[in-house]
């Protein structure tokens, strides 16, 4: 006799891990949660941060929202059984971090837990939202789903960190992570795009959040509100396709390198300092390092603060858009990236120059790619530079 589908169900559970809502809730940023209900019981509201994935089309389009199969996912449905038979079928499919909530968003909701309106994307809105990217040969259709599948960290959400966010936001990159464990204060807005004056207190994170959601609900935006330290940083940037440098201090853009060679990641650089900034590329072992470029960080009395150099708002702005393009560029696989080049541009005379430099073979970061460097804080070799902050 075939089984019931209560039998089927209480089979699936018995093989998943079931999540409940206390704890889901404290980690919603950090997980890809995906709503496998039909449109119409989306419309009537959601859980915060989620994706409409409806069940009969999961497995054909799961992999491209999330390509990595050990991405941490929470599916749920109404009231826990279609979510537990789907994580079973996914776990057979290779999926190896895949769990239900138990009790669905009917469980989840009668504990007074957040509910969101649900936001409706008509495939006449993609196309009209995406228009101008979508008819470029380079982009079409086919680039842009690779953009929605693209995880993209920006580490800093300050100067740089705010128009590369913000452009990568609009271009349709799926998973933007957010690392940084400022606070919003006044003296940021001068440069500081993704913040404004009601913010003021708040964790730049948080902030950066609601504005990019505001421009497109499309995205998926992780925060991560800690400052990037030897001791968290693979974990952090594990995962993603491309690393954005938007940190404004020597320690932590070593410290960014050196995990980026642990990871393998791509790195986006950019710095500014006064009227001036810096971009380029970095490609772990097919192209120079940042240790390559500058092999010891700067005596600490030229590394002067931001707050000590100044700098002029619309720099940063400049720089990091540069970098936004540059990580479109990467996610894309057109154009030549900045890799062996440094552009530099100063606003002062409208003056870009391009500098190539080698990938030194005795580098202590890259030199030998079966021993990556051990991951140090560097905060007693250099005070913080001149940068994006």
């Amino acid at each position: 006799m075939a089984p019931t589908y209560h039998e089927l169900v209480a089979r699936a559970k018995a093989q998943i891990h079931e999540i409940s809502g206390a704890e889901l809730q404290p980690c919603l940023d950090e997980v890809l949660l995906v709503d496998i209900r039909e449109p119409h019981e989306h419309a009537l509201g959601t859980l915060p941060g989620a994706v409409l994935v409806p069940q009969g089309v999961l497995e054909s389009h799961l992999p491209v929202i999330a390509p990595d199969q050990d991405r941490e996912i929470v599916l749920f449905c109404e009231a826990g059984f279609r979510s537990a038979l789907a994580a079973a079928a996914l776990q057979e499919a290779g999926y190896t971090r895949v769990s239900s909530l138990a009790g669905g968003i009917r469980a989840w909701a009668v504990a007074g837990r957040p509910v969101a309106a649900a936001t409706r994307v008509s495939a006449a809105d993609h196309l009209a939202r995406y228009h101008r990217q979508l008819v470029l040969p380079q982009v079409g259709e086919e680039g842009q789903r690779r953009l929605a599948a693209s995880r993209v960290v920006v580490v800093g959400a300050g100067g740089l960190g705010s128009p590369a966010a913000l452009y990568l936001a609009a271009a349709g990159v799926g998973t933007i992570g957010l690392v940084d464990g400022d606070t919003v204060e006044l003296s940021n807005l001068q440069r500081q795009i993704l913040h404004n004056s009601h913010r003021l207190g708040q964790p730049k994170v948080e902030s950066a959040r609601r504005t990019l959601a505001d421009l497109n609900p499309e995205v998926a935006v992780q925060t991560h509100p800690v400052r990037l330290i030897a001791a968290n940083a693979l974990e952090l940037l594990d995962g993603y396709d491309v690393v954005v440098d938007g940190t404004d201090s020597f320690p932590t853009r070593y410290l960014v390198n050196d995990a980026s060679l642990h990871l393998r990641t791509p790195v986006v650089h950019g710095s500014v300092f006064r009227f001036e900034g810096h971009a380029t590329t970095f490609l772990p072992y097919a192209g120079p390092c940042y240790r390559c470029l500058f092999p010891a960080p700067p005596p600490p009395e030229l590394a002067l603060p931001c707050a000590e150099a100044g700098v002029l708002g619309a720099v940063p702005g400049i720089v990091g858009s540069i970098q936004a393009a540059e990580t479109l560029k990467l996610l894309l696989g057109i154009g030549e990236p900045l890799v062996g080049r440094l552009l530099t541009y100063n606003v002062l005379d409208q003056s870009p120059l391009l500098f190539r430099f080698d990938r030194d073979p005795e580098c202590p970061a890259c030199g030998d790619e079966g021993h990556p460097p051990e991951l140090v804080d560097y905060d007693e070799m250099c005070t913080p530079a001149g940068g994006a902050g």
